[in-house]
Formats: structure tokens, C-alpha cells, sequence
């Protein structure tokens, strides 16, 4: 059993001086007591939690933050170690299915969340970690633009010089997270049916997955055309906000989520197409964020409703595109926000599995997240080290010699774990597999095209 970490990316030590004891909480949606009063304390959530998991702590437990939650409505104070056994939880929601009582984790770790990013004085070195990930992460532009000079750096042999620099903990990490990048392919604003068109959907291109797993998006559009769809890509849409609602910057959030609302109402589709497990599960969650203005309230709970991960509506659809032999054994990794948050577990199992010679293996463990969970593989690398460790041997010992997730953050984690274990399994996104079939192409091709992941050559059509 692990050790829960502690020390920041940048430097250890605090900066800031302990601040005067002030009510926890203000008024604008503190952790809800009514549903904290959900919560039996019955400890069910235990052994679905990955941090307990790891440390045994029970304040590391969704019970156990819970009754830290519910401490700040009794008096006690935001302090250091409450604000720690938040920040440590990942937000995998694996606790929800797990509860008996229908507590609702990811309301009450969100509104937290939001109370700590406003009232609590971070350390000045977590609050420029905090500030250099935002002003990347959530921006595609920004994203888009360090394509160029990662290709460059990846490319050349600058690496080992690198690694032998005292460079800060935060820039190592990302750097060996990122996948190695080719040219991105061409994906059209507009996209036509293949035969009678059955629905017209708009696609989230997303960042991380937009600037660094461009082919996604490219396979995205491809199937979903293959499978009768009139596919649109607005060209202008941004951040969905997942990332910062999901860490407590909820005026951040909830700023992203009303720019993609009215950039996808003015593309006219039926539906909203994700093929990134957070994003989806935050895109869900619209009606609930914008509750409270009344000029967004019904727009937000609208869309909400006209959003699916790419799985879910082919699922919904019914496939009607054919299907080419894939001989592969896989092994199939579940996103914590698609599983867990959204509840999407047959899908794509029933899509894959439909596929001829093509083997689907779970994981044991499978409701475990990785260590990704957004951002937290930067913010708690010691942690997300250890699960993602957990989740590599899982894979390895299923035999397979194919990884199929659906998350970006997750393919760069388990990834870059089993790469720094000496193991280069190739990882394909699920609507790859899919088109790979549509499209007939061989095992051997698939395997190319998907050989990268982080450190491994990238291949294209």
C-alpha cells in the first residue's frame, strides 16, 4: 500500500501564510446538505475507490471526504489537510455506481471544489501550476500552436541532453505524456452520408484530442458518414469546459460551456458527437452547471440532452455499415468519465466484439481508473504513477497484444506506463477499430497506424 504524496511539482515547501479561520463555505452552491445527508456511511464506496485503494486512509475515501465536506457546514475550517483529501481524489466516479444510497459524489466533490478554488490561498508554486496547465490545456488554439515546435523537438536528439537537465517536474511529465505527432489529416466542415441519411450530428473535435490525436477525430467523422450521418465540424467551436469544471474553476467552466452551446445550436445538427469520455460526461452535466440563469437554463439542459459519445450512438443507431475481419486480440480499458459518469460500458464492447476476429478482453480491476483523470496525473504525479503502474500490469496480464480505450488522457497514460516499463503496446481509440474494419484494413495495417502512442513513430493514411 502506497504513501499518500505530498510534495508539489515545482518545489517543496509552503509559501503562504496559514490564513485566519473564515467559514468554509460561501453562498453560491456550497456542497448541498441534503445530499450529503445521502450518504449512510456504509462503506460500500470503500473498495471502489482508487486512492483508499492506494493509502487505506479513510479520509482518502469518498465517505471520508464526504464527512470533511459536511464538517465545513458544522463549523470546522478550510484548511490544509481538507483542501489535500479533495485535491487527491481524482473524480473517477467509480463511487457512484458502487453507492447503495444514490449519493451524488460528482455534485458534491464539484461544488467543493468550486468553493476551495475561490476561498482557499494556495501556495504561490501551486497556484502557477495551476495557472501554466490552464493557459494551455483548455485552449486549441495554444495547443495547435506547440504542434510545430513538439514535431521539431521530437525529431530531433534532443531528448537525452533534456533528460539530464534540471528541468521542473511538471514540464518532465508533460513532455514524456505527449505522443509522438505526425502531420494532422484534413477533416472537412462538412461531411455527407454514405447511402440515406439517418441523422445529422455535429462533432467535438476537443483540445487535447484535437491538437494531439487528430486521426480520432478524422476516424470520428469517417464512421460516423460510414453509418449514415451527415456530419458537421463547426469550425470555430472551443473548449467544453471539462477541465475546469471538473477542478472547481466553475466561472471558467461555465464561460466554455455557453460559447460551445451557441456554437452548436448555430450548426442546426440533431446531435452532438464526443469521442473523449470527459468532455462527454461534462457536456451531459450542461443543464445542471447553467441551473441558474435563466437565459441559459433550457439551452443548457437542451443540449445536454443532444449529446453522445460516438459509442452510444451507433449503439442507439444501429450499425449499418459493413464490417471487415480484424483478427486482433485486445485488450479494452473503460474511461472512468465514460463508464462510471455516463454509464457506457456495453457499447462499445457490443460494437468491438461485432467485429469478425476481433477478441475483446476485459481488464481485472476494470472499474480502477489509470491515474489520468484530467489533469491529475500533473497535479498528483505520485499517485497517478502508482495507479497507472496497476493498470499497465492489468493490461500485460491479460495477454493481449492490442490496448482499445476511449479517452485521450487515458491512452497517454497507460501508454507512457508501459513504455517506461519496457513495453510498446500498440493503443487505438475505439472508432479506429471501427473504421479500420469499415474500410477494410488489414491487422497489420491497423497495428502501424497505431503504433503512436507516446514515443512511438506515428503513422498516416
Amino acid at each position: 500500500m502506497g504513501t499518500a504524496p505530498g510534495s508539489p511539482l515545482f518545489g517543496a515547501g509552503s509559501d503562504r501564510a496559514d490564513a485566519a479561520v473564515r467559514p468554509a463555505y460561501d453562498n453560491a452552491h456550497p456542497p448541498a446538505p441534503e445530499l450529503l445527508a445521502d450518504c449512510v456511511h456504509c462503506g460500500f464506496c470503500l473498495p471502489a475507490c482508487p486512492t483508499y485503494a492506494l493509502w487505506g486512509e479513510e479520509m482518502d475515501s469518498p465517505r471520508g471526504r464526504i464527512y470533511l465536506m459536511a464538517a465545513g457546514h458544522d463549523g470546522a475550517a478550510m484548511d490544509d489537510t481538507m483542501v489535500r483529501h479533495i485535491d487527491q481524489c481524482l473524480g473517477c466516479m467509480a463511487c457512484v455506481p458502487a453507492c447503495p444510497s444514490g449519493v451524488q459524489y460528482d455534485k458534491l466533490v464539484e461544488a467543493t471544489r468550486a468553493q476551495i478554488d475561490r476561498r482557499f490561498p494556495r501556495t504561490r508554486t501551486d497556484r502557477l501550476r495551476r495557472a501554466a496547465i490552464f493557459a494551455i490545456f483548455p485552449h486549441p488554439r495554444r495547443l495547435r500552436l506547440l504542434r510545430g515546435p513538439l514535431r521539431l523537438y521530437q525529431r530531433s536528439r534532443l531528448g537525452p541532453v533534456l533528460a539530464r537537465l534540471p528541468l521542473p517536474p511538471l514540464l518532465r511529465i508533460m513532455e514524456e505524456l505527449a505522443p509522438t505527432l505526425g502531420p494532422p489529416p484534413a477533416i472537412a466542415s462538412r461531411t455527407p452520408a454514405v447511402g440515406q441519411r439517418r441523422r445529422t450530428v455535429g462533432v467535438l473535435l476537443g483540445c487535447v484530442q484535437g491538437a494531439f490525436f487528430p486521426d480520432v477525430n478524422a476516424a470520428t467523422v469517417r464512421v460516423l458518414a460510414a453509418e449514415g450521418c451527415d456530419v458537421v465540424v463547426p469550425p470555430a467551436q472551443g473548449c467544453c469546459g471539462a477541465l475546469s469544471t471538473h477542478v472547481g474553476r466553475e466561472e471558467e467552466g461555465v464561460a466554455f460551456a455557453k460559447k460551445l452551446i451557441a456554437t452548436f445550436e448555430r450548426a442546426h445538427v440533431d446531435t452532438v458527437v464526443v469521442n473523449s469520455a470527459g468532455c462527454g460526461s461534462n457536456m451531459k452535466e450542461y443543464g445542471w452547471l447553467l441551473r441558474d440563469e435563466p437565459a441559459w437554463a433550457e439551452r443548457a439542459a437542451a443540449f445536454s440532452d443532444r449529446v453522445r459519445d460516438v459509442a452510444e450512438l451507433i449503439a442507439e443507431l444501429g450499425p449499418v455499415a459493413r464490417r471487415h475481419p480484424l483478427p486482433i486480440r485486445a485488450a479494452y480499458h473503460d474511461a472512468c468519465h465514460l463508464q462510471h459518469a455516463q454509464g457506457i460500458r456495453a457499447q462499445p464492447r457490443a460494437l468491438l466484439r461485432a467485429i469478425s476476429g476481433f477478441e475483446v478482453v476485459d481488464l481485472a480491476e476494470a472499474e480502477q481508473c489509470c491515474g489520468s483523470a484530467g489533469i491529475y496525473n500533473l497535479l498528483q504525479p505520485q499517485a497517478a504513477a502508482e495507479l497507472g503502474e496497476r493498470k499497465a500490469r492489468q493490461v500485460l496480464a491479460t495477454g493481449a497484444e492490442f490496448l482499445v480505450t476511449a479517452n485521450p488522457g487515458c491512452w497517454m497514460q497507460i501508454g507512457t506506463i508501459l513504455q517506461r516499463m519496457g513495453h510498446r503496446l500498440p493503443v487505438a481509440h475505439t472508432v479506429q477499430v471501427l473504421d479500420a474494419s469499415i474500410r477494410g484494413i488489414p491487422a497489420t495495417e491497423l497495428f502501424h497506424l497505431a503504433r503512436h502512442g507516446p514515443g512511438t513513430p506515428q503513422a498516416h493514411d
